[in-house]
């Protein structure tokens, strides 16, 4: 038997006719992630006023913040995926959304 997915709830009521917006549990996981990176970056220029700072040290912190910056990019994926792409065609707006699709996947690999 396989894990049961709970699909998240989100609110569309931002939503018109010519407008989809992001679901506010969506930005705000998002912005939570960001401040990991953020963090990472200050890590970093804090790394590079220190003289004797060690080149892999400064790697091993910008290979942190990429992957924090992946971690947001798959939160706003999955959240585009839930909220819009599922009801595509409930909406009319399928064949849109396929090619936007195409074009979220190309900017989160």
């Amino acid at each position: 038997m396989s894990p049961r997915v709970e699909r998240q709830n989100h609110d569309p009521s931002c939503h018109t006719d010519t407008n989809l917006c992001m679901p506010e549990d969506i930005r705000k996981r998002a912005n939570r992630r960001l401040a990991i990176a953020r963090g990472h970056v200050e890590s970093i220029q804090r790394m590079l006023e220190d003289p004797n700072v060690y080149c892999m040290d400064v790697l091993r912190q910008i290979k942190a913040v990429q992957g924090a910056l992946q971690g947001v990019a798959g939160v706003v994926l999955k959240g585009h995926l839930e909220a819009h792409v599922a009801t595509a065609s409930e909406r009319g707006d399928a064949a849109e959304l396929v090619e936007e699709l195409l074009e979220a996947l190309k900017l989160t690999q």
